[in-house]
């Protein structure tokens, strides 16, 4: 069994944990008070930074405080792995602050705590960002051996992508929730699976939403797009 850490541990870190505890030791770091978790022992950041594979678990909006925070406490070959649901920003970030003797792998896992549960059809966006100490295909095969369909791709592609889809689903739910949409006696099945898509976009915290929406550089766009396609549709209705 290896050590690995995971330094951040709100609801998707302990998803993760779920996952590495079928191969590894797990430290975690968080700086809330955690209840205690199967197969995990909370440290110290000092002592969670001492692996050499550390996963990065923060909220997108304490990627950059945290890494500028551990930079100093690095010593010897580490790996960094992030999940941030955004790519370019925090690739950036750490190319930009760590070390060239620091290895960087980007990940997005393309679930979360709920569809972990229920979708066995998980799928992982990772890239080879730099492997200074030969990480990557190890981590590739591991989660394809948990069942995990691994997407390779470059983080700007990722983003694009992802304000097209993951960015649209929870800008749409969240807009359908501020609109007051409620059950009613007649309902249809398309509209039972809109109220479903306000329960699974909306369970997930404003914060984890906002930060989805602020760092990807493509969803000024695709809001955008969003806007001019409801005012055509409107537009049109108004000219027949």
């Amino acid at each position: 069994m290896k050590n690995i850490s995971i330094i951040g541990f709100g609801r998707f870190g302990k998803v993760l944990a779920n996952i590495l505890q079928k191969g590894f030791v797990i430290k975690a770091y968080d700086p809330k008070i955690q209840s205690p978790f199967p197969g995990v022992e909370f440290v110290s950041l000092e002592e969670a930074v001492t692996e050499k594979v550390i996963f990065i678990a923060v909220p997108i909006n304490q990627f950059e405080s945290t890494i500028e925070t551990i930079v100093p406490m690095l010593k010897g070959k580490k790996t960094l792995i992030d999940v941030c649901s955004v790519k370019t920003y925090p690739v950036k970030l750490m190319l930009n602050i760590l070390p060239e003797s620091i290895g960087v792998i980007a990940t997005h896992p393309m679930f979360g705590p709920d569809s972990f549960l229920s979708n066995r059809k998980l799928k992982m966006m990772m890239n080879n960002t730099r492997d200074t100490h030969k990480q990557f295909n190890f981590w590739k095969r591991f989660f394809r051996d948990q069942g995990i369909h691994i997407i390779e791709m470059s983080p700007e592609e990722h983003d694009r992508l992802a304000a097209q889809t993951q960015g649209v689903t929870h800008f749409l739910g969240r807009m359908l929730k501020e609109y007051g949409i409620k059950k009613t006696q007649i309902d249809t099945q398309g509209f039972k699976d809109l109220l479903d898509l306000v329960e699974q976009t909306c369970h997930d915290t404003w914060e984890l939403y906002a930060d989805l929406q602020r760092y990807n550089p493509y969803t000024k766009d695709m809001i955008k797009n969003l806007r001019i396609a409801t005012e055509t549709l409107d537009n049109r209705l108004t000219e027949e």
